[in-house]
């Protein structure tokens, strides 16, 4: 989304680079939710799949002869050594240095072999990775947009893996050979990358390549201020869009995640969030996702969606959810809901007695019908019977004769009629529900909740 908002606040580039050289971990079927989420928010990317660009491909998995390149030139260069250290080793030596109390890292033991030391590790069969020899005695500082300046001592960095025994490259050696190789000026990403920058930088150095400025942006944590996680609920837009949330409210709601727009203001159009941007004013404390005020933005955004592209939006989920809905009365129904909505799938509940042959009371409503009992049911259908004009004025009236007859209260006297005629507790309002149904449906509906 940052990223997003700064490439168009500058009228840059905005690049979709798909990252994908840890095979366990991304998927084909990952990468397509990326591209049809992004798409379906609308933020299009200017290079990258399916878009193409000067600097392709945007697949990481398609550039490993560039990357392998790369790290060649750094060995050559003296800034990279094969490492013959298998992985049972390197497990055992971390838990000898936890031991005696030492931070776990590589001890650099293959980093100043023999030609002869290496040559009886091939021997033996081992594959060597290759790691940057990190250098030794200096402070490596990182000027990021959002948190500043950073200084990491070298040593602490200790010498890491640019590519694995099987010729595939870490992250650290692809984004950084990508980021070169595209152009990129600014690399904005999470701050869970924060230790990544220097050995990233060095690599840079060790090119003789100028970095691009970074920006670290602050996790976004669960409403119990710890990471967020599926364990606070799900949390891709894939979920959100298949909830009933609107595009322009996500984008709305997720610019703000870390972001002050300033001016008090929270509902801006896209374009508006796009003129104010800055990213020096991103914040460097974590934001809190909170989905309640989500929700309170997408009804927000609801109601001010057109009736009849509200009404477009909501047929696929009455669909889900097994109704053959008439456009014609969903369109008609939009005015009525479209205030009691934060979400397209609450249309369903709302809009469900439209839509079924055989209505089923949920247990609030049962309640409701027999508080008053079949009397008083059967007497509304009498009278709504004798209605000529099936209009909302009439209908109310005659449910407003009905109760003070009764000597109820309209609340008291509307609610076991609409539990009859709707099914539910809550709905749309009574009477322009009764009009949508139709007198038939309705007059059904009361005698069979009557008793006959």
């Amino acid at each position: 989304m940052v990223n997003w908002l700064f490439a168009r606040h500058n009228d840059g580039v905005f690049v979709l680079r798909v990252e994908d050289t840890d095979a366990d971990r991304v998927t084909d079927e990952g990468i397509e939710i990326i591209k049809r989420s992004l798409s379906w928010l609308g933020l299009q990317w200017d290079e990258g799949p399916d878009v193409g660009g000067p600097f392709g491909p945007y697949r990481q998995t398609e550039r490993f002869e560039l990357y392998r390149e790369v790290a060649q030139q750094l060995r050559d260069g003296g800034h990279a050594y094969p490492c013959y250290c298998t992985p049972e080793e390197l497990d055992e030596r971390r838990k000898q240095a936890l031991a005696r109390g030492e931070a776990p890292g590589y001890d650099g033991r293959c980093r100043n072999l023999t030609e002869q030391e290496r040559r009886a590790f091939e021997a033996e069969g081992r594959i060597p990775a290759l790691r940057f020899a990190v250098p030794e005695g200096r402070e490596i500082v990182v000027d990021d947009v959002i948190r500043g300046e950073g200084r990491f001592p070298a040593d602490e960095l200790r010498d890491f893996i640019i590519l694995r025994g099987d010729g595939s490259p870490t992250y650290l050696l692809a984004s950084g050979v990508d980021d070169l190789r595209m152009q990129m000026t600014h690399v904005i990403r999470g701050e869970d990358l924060w230790s990544s920058t220097p050995r990233q930088l060095l690599i840079f150095e060790a090119l003789g390549e100028e970095p691009p400025r970074y920006a670290h942006l602050p996790l976004i944590l669960g409403p119990d201020r710890s990471k967020l996680s599926k364990r606070h609920g799900a949390v891709s837009v894939e979920y959100f869009r298949e909830q009933g949330f609107l595009a322009d409210a996500m984008v709305n709601y997720m610019a703000l995640l870390g972001w002050d727009p300033g001016e008090g203001q929270e509902i801006l159009p896209r374009d508006e969030l796009v003129r104010r941007f800055e990213l020096e004013d991103v914040s460097h404390h974590p934001a809190i996702f909170d989905v309640q005020k989500l929700e309170w933005m997408n009804g927000h955004y609801i109601r001010e969606t057109p009736d009849d592209e509200l009404a477009a939006l909501m047929l696929p989920f009455l669909a889900e959810a097994g109704m053959q809905a008439d456009p014609e009365m969903v369109r008609a129904a939009v005015p009525l809901i479209k205030e009691r909505m934060s979400k397209l799938t609450d249309s369903v509940a709302l809009l469900r007695f439209l839509f079924v042959e055989e209505l089923q009371p949920d247990e609030k409503a049962a309640a409701g019908i027999a508080a008053v009992g079949p009397e008083y049911l059967r007497e509304a259908a009498s009278r709504l019977e004798a209605v000529e004009e099936w209009t909302v004025g009439e209908i109310t009236r005659v449910l407003d004769d009905l109760r003070e007859g009764a000597g109820l209260s309209r609340k008291k006297g509307w609610q076991p009629i609409r539990a009859a005629v709707t099914g539910s507790m809550v709905s749309p309002p009574l009477p322009e529900s009764m009009t949508l149904l139709g007198k038939d449906r309705t007059l059904e509906r009361l005698h069979v909740a009557g008793g006959g």
